[in-house]
C-alpha cells in the first residue's frame, strides 16, 4: 500500500488556453509525479478544451478571481499538499520539488517561493512593475516586523502548503490579495513558514489581469486587516 503523501498541483486559470498548451508540455517533460488540476474561472476561450485534450482535470469556480479559485481548490481537492502554480508560464515546473520537500521533510507547513531570493524578469522595467516591487517590499517588510520573521516576498503565487493548514486559515480574499493573506494567516496561527528561491519569468502570452492603480487600496486594506484584526 502506497502511503506517500498526495501532492496536487493547482493552476488557477482564466482565458489562458495559449499559455496552458505550453505549460502542460513543460509539466509533462519535467517528469513530476504529481496530479495537475486546472481551476477554470469561467473562461471564454479554449482553456477547458486544452486541459481536457491533455488529460488534465478541470474544476470550475465562480469566476470572481484568483483567490476564489484557490479557496475552491483548498476546500474540495483531496490532497496532503497543494502546490499553486500560475498559468502564464512565469514559474518553472522544475522548481516544484524545492517547494514541496520542506513539507515532506516535516520542517515546514507552508513554503513560499521568493522572487527576491530567486530573481524576476517581470518585477522591474516599467512604472507598473516598479509599483509592484515597491508595494511588495512595503508589505513584506511590515509582515516581517509584525511577526518577527523575515519575509522577502509576500505576493508570489508560487507556493506549497499542507492542505489541513490551508483549510484552517479560513481564507477570504477573491483576488490576488489571497497570497499575502495566506502568508499573514500562516504566521498569525503559528504555523511554520519557509521561503525558498524561485525565479519569475516573463508571461508567455497575453497580459496580466492585475490593475495595480485600481486595486492598490485592496492590497493595503487586506494587509492591515489580516495582520491586526482578522
Amino acid at each position: 500500500m502506497d502511503d506517500a503523501p498526495r501532492v496536487v498541483v493547482v493552476v488557477p486559470a482564466k482565458n489562458e488556453a495559449r499559455n496552458l498548451e505550453v505549460l502542460f508540455r513543460r509539466y509533462r517533460d519535467s517528469g513530476l509525479p504529481y496530479e495537475l488540476v486546472v481551476v477554470d474561472g469561467q473562461s471564454t476561450d479554449d482553456t477547458h478544451a486544452v486541459a481536457s485534450a491533455h488529460g488534465v482535470r478541470v474544476i470550475a469556480d465562480s469566476g470572481k478571481g484568483k483567490g476564489a479559485a484557490i479557496r475552491l481548490a483548498i476546500q474540495h481537492l483531496p490532497a496532503d499538499v497543494l502546490v499553486f502554480l500560475d498559468a502564464d508560464n512565469s514559474h518553472d515546473c522544475g522548481e516544484i520539488p524545492r517547494l514541496v520537500q520542506p513539507i515532506l521533510d516535516g520542517v515546514a507547513d507552508h513554503v513560499s517561493g521568493s522572487r527576491i531570493l530567486g530573481g524576476s524578469d517581470e518585477m522591474f522595467g516599467d512604472f507598473n512593475n516598479f509599483l509592484r516591487a515597491v508595494g511588495n517590499y512595503v508589505i513584506a517588510t511590515g509582515i516581517s516586523i509584525r511577526f518577527h520573521q523575515r519575509v522577502s516576498d509576500a505576493e508570489n503565487g508560487f507556493r506549497a502548503i499542507r492542505t489541513t493548514v490551508a483549510r484552517s486559515l479560513r481564507l477570504r480574499e477573491n483576488i490576488h490579495t489571497i497570497e499575502q493573506e495566506m502568508i499573514i494567516k500562516t504566521l498569525r496561527k503559528g504555523y511554520r513558514l519557509v521561503e525558498v528561491p524561485t525565479h519569475e519569468y516573463h508571461r508567455l502570452h497575453g497580459g496580466s489581469s492585475i490593475r495595480l492603480r485600481r486595486m492598490a487600496w485592496r492590497f493595503v486594506y487586506s494587509w492591515l486587516r489580516y495582520m491586526y484584526f482578522d
